[in-house]
């Protein structure tokens, strides 16, 4: 018996020594905060849809963990969004935070959760504020950083040499990231830089002040139903066929069946497209069309991504979410096979990836869809890495 007695206390002792083995959870909870009503509410649609992909081809399972996803909608609202995050964190008691869609719900709800300790991927927005100087290492960003789109659009523009830009976004930080981007790589003439309220719809006055200046092309940011409106109602007034469009984060597999033929020509910036030539991207899209029955858009491939690196990180880790440190070096790792091809963290951990240019042409089926066209910035970063204190 004290022979038996000793072989088990010897065991246990062992297994108590494996790293990870003593803290292991038997689950994971993930709480996913984004916009699921409003105009804006098929970002969160595709989001979520992404999301739940991914953990069903993972088996249900993160790292190994049983996993479970909270939804819940911010309505567009910063106040919304801080009170959802203070209940993810005091009642649900979830091991990570995944949103928000727009930069000005993530900047508010960014220092509840940081000051937790709590790790937030934001798979959507990606605000100046967060990447320079207010950077944390329970921060990371699986999509952009607000300016990124932007500057491949000045890059491919200032490389073609067209001089006078009419420029337009919503008046909140993220459209005056993205303008800003754009002339980091425009050199040339910007003939106006208008913003708009966040919730305006109609664009009827700022169309006939945009026709009166006779740009030579216009450059506009406008998410979600903000975009739907604005293109239709670009082309409505007669100014696609004369003044060039082109945008970022306007025109995508989420607004593009809503915009229809009025996009046709439009120019984008992108950091994925359907048709990169890649095993996990081919699995993505057929599987999320077969699932779902529409494309997926950026924003859906970022969500995949983002759970996907999730899934390596606590497989790193092996299942140990309270070793925080450990946790957050192996997220920096992104050891996981991104939809985009090449994606690896800055030290801000904001990405380190391609953009491209997209183009919307008609399909064999007689519907407009995004072409892939040219890459305009290979394994670009952001503006702000350098101001981070973990640079």
């Amino acid at each position: 018996m004290r022979v038996v007695r000793g072989l088990l206390l010897l065991l246990i002792a062992t297994a108590l020594s494996l790293p990870g083995a003593a803290n292991a959870a038997d689950k994971i909870k993930i709480g996913v905060i984004s916009t699921f009503s409003g105009p804006s509410g098929f970002n969160g649609t595709s989001t979520r849809d992404a999301m739940n992909l991914a953990l069903a081809n993972l088996g249900g399972t993160l790292g190994g963990l049983p996993a479970q996803f909270l939804f819940e909608d911010d309505q567009q609202k910063p106040d919304q969004g801080v009170a959802i995050a203070n209940k993810y964190l005091r009642e649900d008691k979830v091991d990570m935070i995944v949103g928000a869609t727009f930069s000005n719900i993530t900047i508010a709800m960014y220092v509840p959760i940081v000051k937790a300790e709590t790790v937030i991927i934001s798979s959507i927005a990606g605000p100046s504020q967060i990447a320079g100087k207010g950077c944390s290492p329970y921060f990371f960003s699986t999509s952009w950083q607000g300016d990124n789109f932007a500057e491949a659009m000045g890059a491919y523009l200032q490389g073609k040499g067209i001089q006078n830009i009419y420029l337009m976004a919503p008046n909140y930080a993220a459209g005056h990231d993205v303008l800003t981007g754009f002339k980091r790589y425009y050199k040339g003439k910007i003939a106006d830089e208008v913003y708009t309220p966040l919730d305006q719809l109609d664009f009827t006055a700022e169309l006939t002040t945009l026709r009166a200046a006779n740009p030579a092309a216009t450059f506009v940011f406008y998410p979600g139903g903000l975009g739907i409106q604005f293109v239709k109602q670009y082309a409505e007034s007669g100014l696609r066929d004369k003044i060039p469009l082109y945008t970022a984060y306007t025109v995508d597999n989420s607004t593009l069946p809503a915009i229809g033929d009025d996009a046709l020509g439009g120019i984008t910036a992108t950091l994925w497209n359907a048709q990169l030539d890649n095993p996990a991207n081919q699995k993505f899209v057929s599987g999320f069309k077969a699932k779902y029955g529409y494309m997926p858009a950026e924003y859906s491939a970022q969500a995949y991504d983002t759970v996907n690196l999730i899934d390596s990180a606590v497989r790193a880790v092996k299942g140990d979410l309270t070793d925080k440190k450990a946790l957050i070096a192996a997220i920096e790792k992104a050891d996981f096979r991104s939809v985009r091809g090449s994606f690896r963290f800055n030290t801000n951990h904001f990405g380190i990836q391609n953009f491209y240019m997209e183009q919307v042409e008609k399909g064999p089926d007689g519907k407009p869809y995004l072409k892939l066209g040219d890459l305009a910035l290979k394994d670009h970063g952001d503006a702000y890495a350098d101001q981070c204190h973990m640079n």
